[in-house]
């Protein structure tokens, strides 16, 4: 029965976070196209931060709650989900993603940078306070410049967002984090139900719990035909994890790096973090490519559980 139960909120909190999720990127796509923000930088900041909050509200949960060890889980796990699953099932849908050509510039090497901050951070399994005031300067870095290379030229009409949209985007926002909270909820219950470690808890169910509205905006901005949106999504999400989501939890407290996840996870993401890169060279991901990534997910998933 008990498992019944938690199945049904797992269903009801993803129906909830389907809706919010599609209200939520069409109003932060108005807002940010009447201030005159394009399509890739309103998927890296607005869209991307905007679900990137399940991943921070349960980082700063778990530290409160004395299972800090779901930081860092949590933090790796999502960002190889994001590449991975998330990319790949896009890519996979629409056929074929074009790159934005400013993605080289400015956003790609902040992301392959932070991949590296982080891989080196870790090497002695402790994350200090100056290195988190570290991570956050670099989200400061990343922000600002995202900004400043804004080339939008499209002279589009761009009427005022109403207050109306400015309200929609603040429920829907809301909507998302409640939304994959219960879902995340729902999947750790069942998980624990199972006799699954805490630790590989937070490296797949939870990452991936958290990572669930990355996976509904995107594919939902593909399917719109708004891509810009959906890969700055990706970018701005595990720039954001990276950075935010490692940073603001150790704040209040001190957390616990497990040496299995930097052993196997941190190298893993790594790994995708170039692949990644390697294939947007081309300006555009192809549908193979996408399965290749779809693949790296599935072995990646399967080794945690063996």
């Amino acid at each position: 029965m008990d498992i019944l139960l938690d199945f049904g909120l797992f269903v009801v909190s993803l129906a909830v976070l389907l809706k919010a999720a599609d209200y939520f990127i069409d109003s932060a796509e108005e807002i940010g196209l009447s201030l005159g923000i394009s399509p890739f930088i309103i998927g890296v900041t607005i869209v991307a931060f905007g679900t990137s909050l399940p991943e921070l509200a349960t980082s700063i949960a778990s530290v409160f709650e004395g299972a800090s060890e779901i930081v860092v889980g949590n933090v790796i796990g999502s960002n190889i989900t994001n590449i991975a699953l998330v990319l790949g099932l896009v890519v996979v849908i629409v056929k074929r993603i074009d790159v934005p050509k400013s993605l080289w510039e400015i956003d790609l090497p902040i992301l392959l940078g932070s991949a590296f901050f982080l891989y080196f951070t870790l090497q002695d399994l402790n994350f200090a306070l100056h290195e988190a005031l570290l991570f956050l300067a670099g989200l400061a870095v990343f922000l600002t410049y995202s900004l400043k290379s804004d080339d939008n030229d499209d002279n589009e009409f761009r009427e005022k967002a109403s207050i109306k949209t400015y309200l929609i985007l603040v429920a829907a926002g809301i909507g998302v984090w409640l939304g994959a909270n219960f879902t995340i909820d729902a999947i750790t219950s069942l998980s624990t139900k199972m006799g699954i470690s805490n630790e590989v808890i937070s490296l797949s169910m939870v990452a991936l719990g958290t990572s669930l509205p990355e996976v509904i905006v995107s594919i939902n901005a593909a399917r719109k035909g708004k891509t810009s949106i959906a890969i700055g999504n990706v970018l701005g999400s595990n720039i954001f994890n990276t950075y935010a989501v490692m940073a603001i939890p150790s704040l209040f407290g001190t957390l616990v790096i497990p040496a299995d996840v930097v052993q196997f996870s941190l190298p893993i993401m790594m790994v995708m973090t170039f692949l990644f890169a390697v294939m947007t060279i081309s300006a555009k991901i192809s549908r193979w490519e996408g399965m290749v990534l779809l693949l790296f997910y599935i072995f990646y998933f399967i080794e945690l559980f063996t």
